[in-house]
């Protein structure tokens, strides 16, 4: 299995999709659990659809499975854009719902995971940060998502929710960007999703806060319209549902939609 940055990943299924214009169609159909299967996938769920990748391809020893993990939103705008993949898990109902609502889904999508927020701080936590309302101080340096992505809309609700004005230091692009910038010290604070805190443990510390209950996101996983692999594309959709799935999702910290 090859696991690619966003960039380069559009960039060969783009070429794929000159290629296949060039010979008249799409491709056709591999038999199920075999052949090439492109999975697009928000960032929170990199570590995850790794290791479900692996495990699908074990499974299915004639599949493999190419990721391009990034901030759900852009993965929607590359799928409508005629990227051909065969997947699309997003982080969120409404983004999704870009892809449904252009008709790129076979039928509706199947929520599989659900996923809240969580506070993390450097190790040791430097700046004695405690809660939502230290976001709203000029004295902390604070990354979020942007509104745009699915981190960043929970962000949004949970800080309606606390009555807190943010004063964010830095908007980032996806989930995994925020977290780095915890990881590297460069900032005091920041929101991602509880189940990055649990990959990163020991380099970032999590703190919980009530609202986070106002601010949950259910995961939805649809093969795509114009799957190049269809019959790939729903045997890897039926493999993250099976009970074998939801346990690597469960063990990573998510929880049932």
């Amino acid at each position: 299995m090859t696991v690619t940055r966003a960039a380069r990943a559009f960039a060969v299924v783009v070429a794929s999709a000159l290629s296949l214009a060039g010979c008249g169609g799409g491709g056709a159909a591999e038999p199920g659990g075999t052949g090439e299967v492109v999975v697009f996938a928000a960032a929170s769920l990199t570590g995850t659809f790794t290791r479900l990748g692996e495990d699908f391809e074990a499974a299915n020893p004639g599949a493999a499975v190419e990721f391009n993990f990034a901030g759900s939103s852009a993965l929607a705008r590359q799928i409508n854009q005629g990227a051909p993949v065969d997947v699309f898990a997003a982080a969120d109902p409404a983004t999704m719902a870009q892809v449904r609502d252009a008709g790129g889904v076979v039928a509706p999508p199947t929520a599989f995971a659900r996923n809240r927020l969580r506070i993390a701080v450097p190790r040791g936590n430097p700046a004695g940060i405690t809660g939502l309302a230290d976001f709203g101080e000029a004295e902390a340096t604070i990354a979020l998502c942007a509104e745009q992505v699915p981190c960043g809309a929970a962000a949004k609700r949970a800080f309606e929710a606390a009555g807190v004005t943010p004063r964010p230091d830095t908007l980032e692009q996806d989930v995994k960007a925020v977290l780095t910038k915890v990881r590297l010290g460069e900032v005091d604070a920041a929101l991602v999703y509880a189940t990055d805190v649990e990959a990163a443990a020991g380099e970032v510390e999590g703190i919980g806060f009530p609202e986070a209950d106002k601010a949950v996101n259910d995961y939805p996983i649809a093969p795509l319209a114009k799957a190049p692999n269809a019959a790939g594309a729903q045997a890897f959709v039926d493999y993250v549902l099976s009970d074998k799935g939801r346990a690597v999702l469960t063990e990573a910290g998510f929880t049932a939609p």
